[in-house]
């Protein structure tokens, strides 16, 4: 299944550096205004610690993307019944290298034990925090095709804490029969998605329809959508918007083989 943690680049500030008054990097030892504890926002990814105030860095979106990486890696070896994981461990199960590892996991505290490694425990669940996953996240599925059925019924997202509770489709035909034990709606009557705490959609239709019911989403109070429909979208900046088109991604291939 893809890899749908895709996200946009963005340039990355060196933390530490010493104009402490006009740098958007605030130094180690400097105090906000206000406390963030909400984890790796979407433009800026600026992380605080709950308990003490250790560093208000700018997280590489790079860095972000590599997260769920590392989340189901670590899974795989909690379910092993290991207590701790180095990261060169980690870096050959995802065929990586460990300093990189090292420091991705670095901006967000130290929690490895030197010659140890990582407690599998605390690692899962600090990433599960810094992700947002320590509490299920609600998703409607927009288009219920071949490839909305199949995404409905894939048992992957549940390693994210990812729920697809509502699934829309326009088809007559489709409306009142149910995919992956829910039963699709009208898109019509999409209604406030985000008072019903549904802030996350996947949307499979057809690239000629994905502007129009993209826009409707975000009426709707959707924040951040999968597009799967072979087209960009053109949205609020605040709107985050992760596109994945497969045959694009498939037209790489050739060019290695």
């Amino acid at each position: 299944m893809i890899v749908w943690f895709r996200l946009a680049r963005s340039g990355l500030l060196k933390a530490g550096q010493k104009k402490a008054s006009k740098s958007p990097v605030a130094l180690d030892n400097a105090m906000p205004n206000a406390y963030d504890f909400s984890g790796a926002c979407e433009c800026e990814h600026k992380h605080w610690f709950l308990g003490r105030v250790m560093r208000y860095r700018k997280i590489p979106d790079e860095t972000v993307r590599r997260l769920p990486q590392y989340l189901r890696a670590v899974s795989f070896v909690h379910k092993q019944g290991c207590k701790y994981v180095s990261s060169q461990e980690l870096a050959e199960r995802l065929h990586m290298k460990s300093p990189q590892i090292r420091k991705d996991l670095s901006y967000f505290g130290a929690f490895g034990v030197k010659g140890t490694g990582y407690p599998v425990e605390t690692l899962l669940g600090r990433i599960r925090e810094i992700l947002k996953l320590n509490t299920p996240q609600k998703a409607a599925l927009i288009g219920a095709g071949r490839l909305g059925k199949a995404l409905a019924s894939y048992p992957g997202f549940r390693l994210y804490g990812f729920d697809i509770v509502e699934v829309f489709d326009r088809s007559p035909r489709k409306i009142g029969r149910k995919i992956g034990g829910v039963e699709i709606k009208d898109v019509a009557h999409l209604g406030d998605l985000g008072k019903r705490g549904i802030r996350l959609a996947l949307l499979a239709v057809p690239a000629g329809a994905a502007q129009e019911v993209a826009e409707r989403l975000v009426e709707a109070g959707v924040r951040g959508i999968l597009n799967l429909a072979p087209c960009y979208l053109k949205l609020p900046k605040r709107i985050k918007v992760v596109t994945i088109d497969i045959a694009m991604e498939l037209g790489i291939l050739p060019y290695y083989v």
